[in-house]
């Protein structure tokens, strides 16, 4: 899997403002914008990535996927 095919699905399930992949095809680091990670918790964040992979991860088509998620508000905080 390229980065481009991961940005398209992780894009096509969640409404993303910005995202940022880095990777060797099989393990993954993600910087991952949203307004749905609004008043949610990280693990509830990275649940919800995943679930626009699907049997992506359960067919090892994407191995790894370590992530930050932030809401925009978050990101844009930490731009300063």
């Amino acid at each position: 899997m390229t980065a481009d095919e991961l940005q398209t699905l992780i894009a096509a399930g969640l409404k993303c403002e910005h995202i940022e992949l880095t990777g060797d095809g099989r393990h993954w680091y993600a910087t991952i914008v949203s307004p749905e990670f609004e008043g949610k918790r990280p693990i509830l964040r990275h649940q919800r990535v995943y679930a626009t992979l699907g049997q992506k991860m359960h067919t090892d088509e994407v191995h790894a996927l370590s992530m930050k998620t932030y809401t925009p508000a978050e990101w844009a905080a930490q731009a300063k």
